[in-house]
């Protein structure tokens, strides 16, 4: 065999140089991306005063704030009465008070919930850019999903307190409109991933544009709608626990009382029950959401 059969072949060899070429390049281009994301880092921690020398320093008084609000639990007293210094109920002692107020919150986060999904899903549909009924109900309802949900809930339950007062109402109407327009955004992204073969089968047996949405699409996008809700339910928990500290009800009023007068050991057990809450509702919704998708994967 001759050396010149061994000899790479031309069109071998300019595809082996055109692939190291792109890797090059691809190279040179993430090094370019990743240098231009450290400069945007660090011009916002310039801006934002986010220097590390003030991080560093505050460390230590984090530490410090979260050791004084454990509770002195003390073994030999741990099952004692409420009277007893050093037992878990001495240091839940208002354990009745806060599970109402727990309950006030979780109220509030499931009716805000389901007024706010409802809104979204009117809004969606027209929202959805494969099944918009036209480009100007389109954009309109795109923009005002987008306001809806810009707004963060603790401005809208400032505007609602002064409004209605101070109280679970003011609340219930933040969360259920951030929740518009941010559930909004996810069932009208869902809607368009829905194929539209039966939304055409409509159409043509004389459907209108409301029939298609009911009984075409509405049936494909419910499992990840419920979904969608549920989970909507379980932020809206932490939400509503927030927006007490401008008076909107909730256990978030008694956590901002107790954080202003550093009653250190009742902020940990308030804590520890917003927790255990968010977790019995995760639990909750994790099974009501494969129970309720299984029973609609059977139905179709």
């Amino acid at each position: 065999m001759s050396a010149s059969s061994l000899a790479p072949l031309p069109a071998v060899t300019r595809g082996e140089e055109a692939f190291l070429a792109a890797r090059r390049a691809k190279r040179r281009q993430m090094l370019l991306g990743g240098a231009l994301l450290l400069a945007c880092l660090l011009a916002a921690a310039w801006v934002s005063e986010a220097h590390p020398a003030t991080l560093w320093a505050g460390l230590p008084r984090i530490g410090e704030y979260f050791a004084r609000i454990l509770p002195d639990l003390r073994w030999h007293a741990l099952l004692a009465d409420a009277e007893t210094e050093g037992s878990i109920a001495f240091w839940l002692y208002r354990l009745p008070e806060w599970s109402l107020l727990i309950l006030e919150t979780a109220n509030m986060a499931a009716l805000a919930t389901l007024l706010g999904s409802a809104a979204a899903l009117l809004l969606a549909f027209p929202a959805a850019r494969n099944i918009a009924p036209s480009p100007l109900a389109f954009h309109l309802a795109r923009r005002s999903l987008e306001a809806l949900r810009t707004v963060p809930e603790i401005v809208y339950a400032l505007i609602f307190v002064w409004a209605f007062g101070v109280g679970p109402l003011a609340g219930i109407l933040a969360i259920a409109l951030h929740s518009a327009g941010a559930n909004g955004k996810l069932f009208a992204e869902a809607i368009e991933n829905a194929d539209l073969k039966a939304w055409d089968g409509v159409e043509s047996a004389g459907g209108s544009w409301l029939h298609a949405c009911r009984f075409a699409v509405l049936p494909q996008v419910l499992p990840n709608i419920l979904s969608y809700l549920l989970l909507r339910f379980e932020v809206n928990i932490r939400s509503a626990s927030v927006i007490g500290f401008v008076g909107a009800g909730g256990i978030g009023e008694e956590l901002y009382k107790v954080i202003s007068f550093n009653y250190y050991e009742e902020i940990s057990a308030i804590v520890l029950l917003i927790i255990l809450t968010v977790s019995m509702v995760d639990l909750l919704s994790e099974r009501l959401r494969h129970a309720a998708i299984g029973r609609l994967e059977a139905a179709r």
